[in-house]
């Protein structure tokens, strides 16, 4: 059964998993559902391969790297959040490849493991599943690692009823990849009520009537939208790349929590080698950062060093580290200050600790005098006894407060 959490992250989640290779999937039987397991008949054996980016039961391979990382363009962040969850780890020969069309059994393998499936999927119950597909042979012996993931799909009701084949080589078009969307989200009765709308396509006579509904609600929730030239082209072959655009266009309907493996919070400090983000609920999580962890910030992949205290962050961790980190939101710009002078005065709040300090100064117009507050926690280098009016001193900090105050002889 689908729970609602899945639900929930499937939209953004399930497109850009369509991006990864590596994948498989199938569909189902003509009545939507699996066949039972030790039923009756003769039983199909077939070889249990395990997945190729799957190294032990409960390890699964984390790719950071793609050798044409480069061709990833706009695509990398929601492709490096996805590689660092391991749900896929790219093709063997290290590559992403981008531009290549997404296959129907890539697609749905996604979508099973975005609902959480991934363990069941790969079980040895369900590989070992007789499918009752017209194709189903091609299958046991070309992707026998999917049969799991065809098994779990159809008990998930990513299928219709009509569907007797697979076509797993088959590239998933834009029209099969927006149904199979509203499918994973469970909204199959609200795209059939919707069966009657007027599509605002040049070409929606080419989408089938009994596809009409689907279009129009993944159209209505801004899951996909038309070409500039006011076309939708549902049989165009979908690439990887364009996928990623769906993502983007969803990234919202992305809960802030998807699993144990995700943190959110504010950036506390930060060091080359370890970073410490401070929870919603104010818990500090403490996480070393991998040595080749995706940082992103404004759109773009930066170095560590570009992380500051206060940025809004999403993180991804893997073997208790952090793998990928994206900055959602930059901490306030702080107006960082130096400045040197004669001590005029001081103040002292309640507590006896310096309040403010004022400096005069010589300029070119003249003798200025400047007040700055003083934090509570500032660092006086030298004899703090010889902060006296008339000493000479250099101050610094940010936004007008005084954090640092170097006392010259």
């Amino acid at each position: 059964m689908r729970s609602s959490a899945w639900r929930k992250i499937a939209i953004s989640a399930l497109a850009i998993l369509m991006l990864f290779g590596g994948a498989a999937s199938a569909f189902a039987d003509g009545k939507g559902k699996g066949p039972a397991k030790g039923g009756k008949g003769e039983e199909r054996r077939h070889e249990v391969k395990k997945q190729p980016d799957r190294v032990g039961p409960n390890e699964v391979v984390i790719r950071l790297q793609f050798k044409d990382e480069d061709e990833l363009k706009w695509a990398l962040i929601p492709i490096m959040r996805l590689a660092s969850k391991g749900v896929f780890t790219g093709y063997e020969d290290g590559t992403f490849k981008p531009h290549r069309t997404v296959t129907r059994i890539e697609a749905l393998t996604a979508a099973v493991r975005l609902m959480g499936l991934r363990d069941q999927a790969e079980s040895e119950e369900e590989m070992r599943t007789q499918l009752q597909f017209k194709d189903a042979d091609k299958l046991y012996k070309k992707y026998p690692w999917a049969v799991g993931y065809v098994a779990v799909a159809v008990e998930n009701g990513l299928f219709s009823e009509t569907e007797d084949k697979v076509h797993p080589d088959k590239p998933a078009d834009r029209l099969w990849a927006t149904i199979l969307l509203v499918k994973a989200l469970g909204l199959d009765k609200e795209a059939k009520a919707k069966h009657n709308t007027s599509l605002p396509f040049r070409d929606a006579k080419s989408i089938p009537a009994g596809s009409v509904g689907y279009v129009a609600l993944a159209v209505e929730k801004g899951l996909i939208t038309g070409y500039q030239d006011g076309t939708f082209r549902p049989n165009r072959p979908v690439t990887r790349a364009e996928l990623a655009a769906l993502l983007d266009r969803t990234d919202s309907h992305l809960p802030d929590n998807r699993d144990d493996r995700t943190v959110t919070g504010v950036v506390k400090t930060v060091t080359s080698g370890t970073i410490v983000v401070t929870r919603p609920d104010n818990t500090d999580v403490v996480l070393p950062i991998a040595a080749n962890a995706f940082i992103f910030r404004n759109g773009a992949k930066a170095d560590v060093s570009a992380l500051r205290p206060g940025d809004q962050v999403f993180v991804l961790t893997a073997g208790g580290e952090a793998v990928f980190i994206e900055v959602t939101k930059s901490a306030p710009q702080s107006n960082a200050f130096t400045d040197a002078g004669v001590v005029n005065s001081v103040t002292l709040n309640g507590q006896g600790r310096l309040a403010t300090i004022s400096l005069t100064k010589q300029t070119d117009g003249g003798t200025l005098a400047v007040i700055y507050n003083v934090s509570q926690d500032v660092q006086i280098v030298g004899d703090a006894s010889l902060l006296t009016v008339g000493r000479y001193v250099e101050v610094s900090g940010t936004n007008s407060t005084v954090t640092k105050i170097v006392i010259k002889s």
